[in-house]
């Protein structure tokens, strides 16, 4: 099928980056090239990256953005490598960074990639198909106890335990292969009068799973201060999370490069050295408009924050 997916908060986000037509800019998500159609159409002399790990992003965002030829550098690879790959294009600073996370509406509408819970397909989840590991890994080879911490860390499913328990038990009989045999296993270990409250039983869990095994939120956190690094003056990141975990990480590590002092309370100066790397623009995140979420049901988790550096 074509890729497709619907760029969330476009608009205020390419309003964020305050781009300049000879800057540079990376777009380290660059899924179906949504937002960066709408960065390389601002550019003159300038140039854009992308970066992806997923084939099939890579394929259709190369044939978007074919018109702006070489103003456009698309590289597969992971956003954590993101000071590699400008090192081998011999690019020392950007002017701006964007990251559009989480599962793109290809991902989810493509049944043989395992990422929804609405399709029967193999437990695959992998949004790089090089690597070997795969959902179905996890849900038969880790442990009770490791399945229960995922997802209870990354699905905050209040039934974690209970789910763990039931997909041991079940792959005890024979090996889970398939989106609904593991959802079977998730169904039975909820409440039925639960069930039928919420919204759909797995959704948390298949959350839990993927980021585990994409490894998301530890890309995420070890690599903000990278890229906060790799701007010049005044460049800017955008991140657009979809869940509170990857959220709270952006919170988190903005302030802390806003503040990075560790000197107690009470000292009157600042003796540990430490230098602010930047500003927080967005103190509250941004939010989709009315008229997005009613165009687009999968923009209503979504929110922007952006942070600018400063100094040298």
């Amino acid at each position: 099928m074509a890729f497709k997916h619907i760029s969330v908060l476009l608009e205020e986000t390419i309003g964020n980056l305050n781009i300049k037509p000879d800057g540079i800019y990376v777009d380290g998500t660059l899924g179906g090239g949504g937002h960066s159609f709408e960065i390389a159409k601002r550019l003159t002399t300038g140039r854009l990256i992308g970066i992806d790990q997923d084939e099939a992003a890579i394929t259709a965002a190369g044939e978007r953005l074919a018109e702006f030829g070489d103003r456009v550098t698309i590289v597969r690879s992971n956003y954590c490598n993101i000071k590699q790959v400008l090192k081998d294009l011999a690019i020392e600073r950007v002017d701006g960074i964007i990251l559009d996370l989480g599962v793109s509406s290809y991902q989810l509408d493509t049944p043989e990639r395992g990422f929804s819970y609405k399709e029967d397909a193999p437990l695959d989840m992998r949004m790089d198909t090089r690597n070997e590991l795969t959902a179905k890994d996890i849900i038969n080879d880790y442990s009770e106890m490791e399945l229960f911490r995922i997802i209870r860390d990354y699905g905050e499913d209040n039934f974690a335990k209970n789910i763990a328990k039931h997909i041991v038990r079940r792959r005890e009989e024979k090996p889970l292969e398939t989106t609904f045999e593991l959802i079977d296993a998730i169904k039975a270990a909820i409440p039925m009068k639960i069930r039928m409250a919420g919204g759909h039983p797995a959704k948390r869990t298949f959350q839990a799973i993927r980021i585990e095994l994409n490894r998301e939120l530890e890309v995420l956190r070890d690599t903000l201060s990278d890229m906060i690094s790799l701007l010049e003056p005044e460049g800017r990141l955008c991140i657009i999370t979809f869940h509170s975990l990857e959220d709270r990480i952006v919170k988190s590590s903005f302030r802390q490069n806003e503040n990075p002092c560790t000197c107690p309370p009470n000292f009157p100066v600042c003796v540990c050295g430490k230098k602010p790397m930047g500003k927080v623009i967005s103190r509250k995140p941004i939010l989709p408009s009315e008229e997005e979420l009613e165009n687009n049901s999968r923009s209503k988790s979504a929110k922007l924050r952006v942070f600018e550096k400063t100094g040298n």
